[in-house]
């Protein structure tokens, strides 16, 4: 088996130490090649090529970033896609968390080589955003509005660290003084009348969307790999339903519910249409400020070894 590991080593949970461990234990089941990243998009660049020279298993060492950029990179490269590793390497490791990785990338490590060694592997949907010029596949969530701005916010503030901490600042600074106010969202879900004035739309590809430390956060519960897309949006974002949406978010049903909530837990397209131009992420990536965005589910995208 011929094998590319990507590692970010800006990621928040990487080190070179860790870096030779997972390469030496690589090395020792498959014919293993090693590309460190040193730009935006070189995850991606570096995993189109191994698909591209037939290589059969690229495992993405980083965060979330990292994985979307391997990911993207896999499924751009055309037909057949090699099979996917993830150890983590980041601060949420959402995508991994969600695939019962361990948090550890040893105890990570342990798990992809006996996966490699017994042939295992689990099949996932993604989600794919689209807008004019582009498109991008994600992983776990994507979302305009808030989330987006809180991304941004994060970005410009940290630097390799962050924490869950940094997320609530940037929460609450986007909250109370958004860059761009408060925007006007129309959603489109076939088979429905379009509803208007959504505050923030957070499409999600499983559950939990993300995690505050060990707590998980749940948008939308029933959304899991297997199944469609989870959307979840506000029509006000008035203290009172602020509130309410958290404390159901962090519960352990976390049952979002309420007559401001909009939720749909199994969708194949959402279509999200603002007056005036909002931030758009993915998997905790900025990537444009857009008026106009299509998401759609695709099922059984990738195969990863697990």
């Amino acid at each position: 088996m011929r094998a590319v590991l990507v590692v970010n080593p800006q990621a928040t949970a990487t080190t070179p130490a860790g870096r030779d461990v997972l390469a030496h234990a690589l090395a020792s089941e498959v014919k293993l090649d090693v590309i460190e990243t040193d730009y935006r998009g070189h995850a991606m660049k570096a995993a189109a090529k191994a698909a591209e020279e037939g290589v059969d298993l690229v495992v993405a060492h980083g965060g979330d970033g990292t994985v979307n950029e391997v990911v993207n990179g896999l499924l751009t490269a055309g037909s057949p896609t090699p099979m996917l590793g993830v150890v983590p390497g980041g601060s949420a490791n959402v995508f991994a968390r969600a695939l019962g990785l361990p948090r550890d990338p040893v105890e990570a490590t342990g798990v992809l080589l006996t996966a490699i060694e017994e042939s295992r592997t689990r099949t996932v949907g993604l989600g794919r955003v689209s807008w004019h010029d582009g498109s991008r596949y994600f992983t776990f969530n994507a979302g305009v509005g808030w989330d987006a701005d809180v991304v941004a916010w994060v970005d410009r503030k940290r630097g390799k660290q962050t924490s869950p901490y940094l997320y609530a600042r940037a929460a609450m600074a986007c909250y109370l003084k958004p860059s761009h106010g408060q925007p006007r969202l129309q959603i489109e879900i076939p088979g429905e009348q379009p509803h208007q004035g959504g505050k923030l739309a957070f499409v999600s590809n499983t559950d939990p969307w993300t995690y505050l430390g060990d707590r998980p956060v749940h948008l939308n519960a029933g959304c899991t790999f297997d199944g469609g897309l989870g959307l979840y949006s506000l029509s006000t974002l008035r203290v009172p339903t602020v509130l309410r949406a958290l404390r159901q978010a962090v519960s352990k049903r976390g049952n979002q519910r309420g007559g401001k909530v909009l939720r749909r837990d199994d969708v194949g397209l959402i279509r999200v249409t603002a007056e005036e131009p909002v931030r758009l992420q993915v998997d905790g990536d900025l990537v444009d400020e857009l008026t106009n965005v299509e998401f759609t589910s695709v099922p059984r995208a990738l195969v990863v070894a697990v």
